[in-house]
């Protein structure tokens, strides 16, 4: 597994793939403290367990909750997984009043009467969809009776300058807003949805905040390696913001990329810096990234079946 600052611009890169030169593959031994403040983790991404349920065939999101639980959607169905940082099939539940178009990811958000969980509808793979949904449900526990979970608010929404495919969502307690991040543009876009307004109204339109344009675009050998999906292995597939609001977690097929606010500065600023990127884990369906509640730890799952977990610890 590789460590790299993605530093270069994705244009410039994209330029030199074309040109048929490859990426530069140099380590990062540490961050530079004024640019980069974000210290390497050690040992890096860790195989944690597999996802034990049979159901679970495409997840696309994973979310932390009360008790060491974790939350996981596949991107067809409209049934919620429960499991924990290794896992362990903890049980399903049927999600009333709910469609599932694409599910993409799930956040969890603060509620009136406790979290909610936010269900993501906003995949758009044809960018046919002029408006997308998030589902708000409450947060079930582990050791409650299997059995539906009523939606308790729907929000369609659109976008500014279109329908985009967005399969990266993310909770930010210090702005107070659900942030959603494209996947076909390059730089991905970066939009977002204040959530005291996404709690009550029914329809919105997002707000475009900005361009993140630091992860690394695909070298000659991504494509050489991955014929048929080399080319998108730059593309987000989930977000995470840790319960603290200081880190971002961002997926794509080929890395993991780590970023952090400094001081009272936005996402939209702290998205403009150099990420600590992690090459891996192996393979090209990873599409579900999240923080343990404790910001101790992210954890990564893919599509597939049996699906590998995978744990990067946190100093």
């Amino acid at each position: 597994m590789n460590i790299r600052i993605a530093s270069v611009p994705a244009a410039l890169l994209m330029g030199a793939l074309l040109a048929g030169c490859e990426a530069s593959d140099t380590s990062v031994q540490q961050a530079e403290s004024a640019s980069q403040p974000l210290s390497r983790p050690e040992p890096g991404l860790q195989l944690a367990g597999k996802l034990e349920s049979n159901r679970l065939n495409e997840a696309s999101g994973i979310q932390a909750g009360h008790n060491g639980l974790f939350f996981v959607h596949n991107d067809e169905g409209t049934r919620l997984f429960l499991t924990d940082a290794t896992g362990r099939d903890l049980g399903s539940r049927k999600i009333k009043g709910a469609k599932n178009k694409d599910w993409e990811d799930i956040a969890r958000v603060p509620g009136a009467e406790g979290p909610l969980l936010v269900l993501g509808d906003i995949g758009d793979n044809h960018g046919a969809r002029s408006k997308v949904s998030l589902y708000f449900l409450r947060e079930p526990a582990a050791d409650e009776p299997e059995g539906k979970l009523k939606v308790q608010h729907r929000l369609r929404f659109s976008y500014p300058d279109g329908p985009r495919d967005v399969e990266a969502m993310a909770y930010d307690p210090v702005g107070g807003r659900l942030l959603l991040l494209s996947k076909r543009d390059q730089p991905p876009r970066l939009y977002g949805l204040p959530l005291d307004l996404a709690l009550w109204r029914h329809e919105m339109k997002a707000e475009f905040l900005g361009e993140l344009p630091g992860l690394r675009p695909p070298t000659r050998s991504d494509i050489l390696k991955h014929p048929r999906r080399g080319l998108w292995v730059s593309q987000p597939t989930g977000m995470g913001i840790s319960p603290d609001g200081r880190l971002a977690a961002v997926i794509t097929y080929r890395s993991l990329y780590l970023f952090r606010r400094e001081g009272t500065e936005s996402w939209p600023d702290a998205f403009l810096r150099q990420p600590v990127e992690y090459e891996g884990p192996p393979g090209t369906h990873e599409e579900a990234v999240g923080f343990s509640l404790d910001g101790h730890s992210v954890i990564i799952t893919t599509e597939g079946r049996p699906a590998p977990v995978y744990r990067l610890d946190l100093r």
